[in-house]
């Protein structure tokens, strides 16, 4: 039996062809011009994007043939597709919008791509670790002042690294850190769970360990998803247990941090480096101290 899925964001064309080749019962319906233009590679959304009456037109017929999305729908589209059944998102951390939506009182199944942004993450960690430990900042001004002089960075090897959590984000940071010799302890809300993944972990403890992970850790870095039990996660109490000069790195949410426990930490250098992918509120606004604290990335 033919499905039909209708590409709903930007989406590189070789990915499309893979979609394509997967099943010959499969009818890929692919506009374009019907997208958003995408800003930079992986683009999903686009920006100032608005179809005309006939580009909408064209859209919701799309939409009324289509029993799959990649890509999640807004609900006006929701409203012109009623043979769907399943959408599967560019992303992960859906819960959400899936929720806003209303998806599962519709029955349509939502899959994510869970894990998708686990290397590029893992090397956004190390990239940060290693500017830090190394001195790369330190190098930086050497050369720009063409001055040479003896210095003696640090190695990251036997450092302990802390994963707040244990999913893909942690084991992608895991699976690097064994590489570079370093200890790697986990925090799982559900340890027995994780110890299916002893591979990249030395040790894995419960969450509730919080602190006194915190207080052996040389890096720690954030890989939980935003939930009601982890909003503020990172608080001042928390932060107050870390080991002084611990390196700080999120991947994750901004809302994990109280982001302003953590600006005055980095101040005192209780918190020696933050390397942050995520802030509170994004973008950082223009008179925010992150900005120009040397030690954050």
């Amino acid at each position: 039996m033919t499905q039909t899925i209708l590409i709903a964001s930007p989406l590189e064309a070789e990915h499309i062809a893979r979609i394509r080749g997967l099943d010959r019962e499969l009818h890929v319906l692919h506009a374009p011009e019907l997208l958003p233009q995408p800003r930079y590679a992986a683009d999903h959304t686009g920006a100032g994007f608005a179809r005309s009456p006939a580009q909408t037109e064209r859209w919701q017929t799309l939409l009324a043939e289509a029993d799959i999305l990649f890509d999640l729908p807004t609900a006006e589209d929701l409203n012109h597709a009623p043979n769907l059944r399943w959408i599967q998102t560019t992303s992960t951390g859906v819960g959400p919008a899936a929720s806003r939506l209303g998806l599962a009182e519709r029955g349509i199944l939502v899959t994510t791509a869970r894990g998708v942004h686990a290397r590029p993450l893992a090397e956004f960690t190390f990239m940060a670790l290693l500017q830090h430990f190394r001195g790369l900042r330190h190098l930086h001004a050497e050369q720009f002042s063409h001055r040479w002089q003896r210095y003696c960075g640090t190695e990251i090897a036997g450092r302990t690294l802390v994963t707040i959590g244990a999913g893909d984000l942690a084991r992608g940071c895991a699976k690097l850190a064994r590489a570079f010799d370093m200890r790697v302890i986990a925090l799982a809300r559900d340890p027995a769970r994780a110890r299916g993944h002893n591979d990249q972990f030395d040790e894995i403890w419960p969450i509730s360990d919080l602190h006194r992970a915190l207080g052996l850790a040389d890096a720690v870095v954030i890989t939980v998803p935003h939930t009601p039990s982890t909003d503020n996660l990172i608080d001042a109490a928390a932060i107050a247990a870390m080991k002084p000069g611990i390196a700080l790195v999120n991947i994750a949410r901004g809302v994990i941090i109280d982001q302003d426990a953590m600006i005055d930490a980095l101040r005192r250098n209780h918190i020696g480096f933050a390397g942050l992918d995520v802030v509170r509120d994004e973008p950082l606004h223009p008179t925010s101290p992150l900005w120009d604290l040397p030690n954050v990335l």
